[in-house]
């Protein structure tokens, strides 16, 4: 259950924040949704707008060695028999502060066997004219160096029309093949010439997606952004800093009963798919020393 939750509003925008999870549960524009949103009270769906961290997507089987030594966290997605989006979504986090439009909020990664690490983790979120701004900083409390990665976990929505019908841009010059039945990384290849070159903005039609990108074209000053638009004119941003060369994309794809294809997952993310194992991008969080990584939803 979700717990406690709090309102921000500023302007034209509204949102919903929950304890469990950190998870932005409500996003609007003048009464219109840019996230996917979930019922008070009750479960999350698939991980809808949480926090993600110590690790962002999964570690298969749940097992994975860093410095030298084996470690196997447990296995919450038996289907794909993986670790799938670390610790911090099940948590009901500590509210620090809160002002109309802004939120702080906080949790504590505790050691266990098979992450013997200890983290502090905040979340500040601001609602201002320019939509919903969330920080996230890992603080390494403990005696040891942690890996660590983050990612936030946003289902967004253009509009009324079906997600068949929307236009999505990514900037993004390479995707991560994956196995079609655990997804697990394989090879990045170009975008170019293949159904995930989304770098000028287009139809995404019957497209599945769920795969990360990378080769991300971030502007002067230090941002990328994804956008999806409704035909109908309306659409949503997803902005986010260099803290994070990944950007997993899931036109949310789910088997009857599960309602299919509601949203986008976009999801800027610190590392890629087991990183705890490949090391690539992987944070590692020296004793005493923090890591923020930033990104914003707004109406386009």
């Amino acid at each position: 259950m979700n717990g406690a939750e709090y309102g921000l509003r500023h302007g034209p925008y509204t949102a919903l924040i929950t304890a469990r999870g950190a998870a932005v549960r409500v996003l609007q524009h003048r009464g219109r949704d840019l996230v996917v949103p979930f019922p008070a009270g009750g479960p999350n769906p698939h991980f809808r707008g949480v926090v993600v961290a110590p690790w962002p997507n999964r570690i298969p089987d749940g097992k994975y060695t860093f410095n030298g030594v084996d470690y196997r966290v447990p296995v919450n997605e038996p289907d794909r028999e993986s670790a799938l989006h670390g610790f911090t979504p099940e948590l009901d986090w500590t509210l620090e502060a809160r002002t109309e439009n802004t939120l702080g909020l906080s949790c504590r990664i505790e050691p266990t066997p098979g992450y013997p690490f200890a983290l502090s983790i905040t979340a500040c979120y601001r609602l201002d004219g320019d939509g919903l701004h969330t920080a996230v900083t890992a603080a390494n409390a403990g005696e040891r160096t942690a890996p660590y990665g983050v990612c936030p976990h946003p289902y967004l929505r253009a509009g009324p029309a079906p997600l068949d019908e929307w236009s999505l841009e990514v900037p993004a010059g390479r995707f991560l093949e994956v196995t079609p039945d655990r997804l697990l990384p394989l090879a990045t290849r170009p975008v170019a010439g293949h159904a995930y070159d989304f770098r000028t903005a287009r139809v995404i039609g019957s497209t599945a997606i769920d795969n990360a990108f990378t080769d991300i074209a971030f502007d002067g000053g230090g941002r990328a952004s994804v956008v999806v638009r409704d035909p109908g004119g309306t659409g949503v941003g997803m902005a986010w800093d260099r803290s994070c060369p990944w950007l997993q994309i899931h036109t949310a794809d789910k088997e009857h009963p599960s309602p299919n294809r509601l949203g986008l997952a976009v999801e800027p993310m610190t590392c890629p798919p087991d990183a705890f194992n490949s090391g690539q991008h992987l944070v590692q969080l020296q004793p005493g020393a923090s890591h923020e990584a930033s990104w914003s939803i707004y109406a386009s």
